[in-house]
């Protein structure tokens, strides 16, 4: 879905939605396509005051939307709790409105909450973070009701998997991607099983 129409619920009651800003939505997307249990990752913005927003628009930080990922997961397979740690162990939630040389309103650290029990659990990852010691500064991400999240353009969808030998997705996000899958190794999607000649696996 594209077209900067706003997203709706998922139509299958078991599954959830969750809502983060955390820089750039072409890395963030590519960490969160990977986890077992995520159905689908949407780039897009949201927390912002403009209608139907484009890219340049959120560019220019006047708008007040952040860069962020629609993730629609199955609860039973992997928990919002598991999501949120991802979410705050790939990306700096200690700089305000900035990660690396992308600075403004728009790369803001955020998590929109959809429901009181989200929020909880958001709060309570925090929580959990600072006291571990995971970043030495103190994390500043906005935790925030969520409203509308608009989708990105067609040309931001599988931006990292579609451009895998762009300079930023070699610089930046593949580095990303990689660290990713050491820290978390119990949560990605399973490779599928090699095909064997003779239709025997």
């Amino acid at each position: 879905m594209a077209g900067n129409t706003p997203v709706p619920s998922p139509p299958d009651g078991t599954l959830e939605q969750a809502t983060f800003a955390g820089g750039c939505f072409w890395c963030t997307e590519a960490v969160f396509s990977e986890i077992a249990g995520v159905r689908r990752v949407e780039p897009g913005y949201s927390g912002g005051t403009a209608v139907r927003p484009t890219y340049e628009d959120v560019c220019t930080g006047r708008t007040g939307h952040a860069e962020a990922v629609e993730v629609t997961f199955d609860p039973r397979t992997v928990s919002y709790h598991d999501l949120l740690v991802v979410f705050f162990t790939t990306h700096d939630p200690t700089t305000r409105n900035r990660q690396g040389n992308d600075v403004g309103t728009q790369y803001r650290s955020a998590v929109f909450y959809r429901s009181p029990e989200q929020r909880a659990i958001a709060e309570g990852v925090v929580r959990e973070i600072e006291a571990e010691g995971v970043w030495r500064g103190k994390v500043v991400t906005e935790i925030v009701p969520f409203s509308v999240f608009y989708p990105a353009e067609e040309y931001h969808h599988d931006y990292f998997r579609r451009n895998p030998e762009k300079a930023y997705c070699r610089a930046i996000i593949a580095p990303k991607v990689a660290k990713f899958r050491r820290a978390h190794a119990a949560l990605l999607t399973p490779a599928p099983a090699p095909t064997v000649p003779g239709g025997q696996a």
